[in-house]
């Protein structure tokens, strides 16, 4: 079934998320007077907000209480002195500033000109779409969702629904959603009743149940082969 709009997670799947996370972290340690802090805490804050984050698709946390959270259990845990408040204020303000786009991703969206495109993304309203904004892909999507609009997130089907719901969809059949989390996109869209494409450029291999329509290691086997993903 040839498809009519293609959704697109953002982090580790269009934006290379661990340079966004680099850059946005060391300049917030800066602004609060740890000019080492990235290179002091970045593994720790990685191992907490992972745990974090799954806590997040599972319901038993909000994304306003994941942007503190995270913070704050990583000054107790180093015993720092910071407000973690303040501190995930800035640093969504300053995940906005960065954009940085895994090798391939403009040349593939450049060649989907026939298909609808729009962003489906678990995160921060004003950081993705700034960071959007601020990247060569400020004009190729007709809607950027992130999951803080809605109040649901990846992996209901809820926050299918309500995209389908604003982008007009009546037939989900001819919809497909592209991401690199296999509990989060590809668990989601088989929630909502969708095709898959698991973009998995590390060769991961699946542990899990849940099965994507297509599995793709780069941007050009996507964009290029379309015969195996069937666009």
């Amino acid at each position: 079934m040839p498809y009519d709009l293609i959704l697109f997670d953002l982090d580790d799947t269009l934006f290379d998320f661990a340079e966004t996370e680099k850059h946005a972290l060391h300049n917030t340690f800066q602004f609060f007077g740890l000019p080492n802090g990235l290179e002091e805490y970045r593994a720790s804050y990685r191992a907490i907000s992972s745990v974090i984050w799954d806590d997040l698709e599972q319901s038993r946390i909000t994304l306003e209480e994941l942007k503190i959270e995270r913070f704050r259990r990583l000054f107790t845990q180093h015993e720092l002195q910071l407000d973690a408040e303040q501190f995930g204020e800035l640093y969504i303000e300053n995940l906005g500033k960065e954009s940085h786009l895994i090798e391939g991703v403009e040349e593939m969206l450049a060649g989907l000109s026939g298909y609808r495109l729009a962003v489906l993304t678990n995160g921060f309203t004003l950081a993705q779409h700034a960071r959007v904004a601020g990247s060569p892909l400020r004009n190729t999507f007709e809607a950027i969702i992130a999951s803080e609009e809605t109040g649901f997130k990846k992996p209901q089907a809820e926050i299918f629904a309500y995209t389908f719901q604003k982008l007009g969809v009546t037939d989900p059949s001819r919809v497909l959603m592209v991401g690199d989390s296999l509990t989060s996109d590809i668990q989601g869209g088989c929630n909502a009743g969708i095709d898959t494409c698991w973009f998995n450029p590390g060769g991961r291999v699946n542990p899990t149940a849940i099965q994507p329509t297509f599995e793709i290691r780069s941007w050009p086997e996507f964009s290029l082969g379309r015969q195996a993903v069937k666009l």
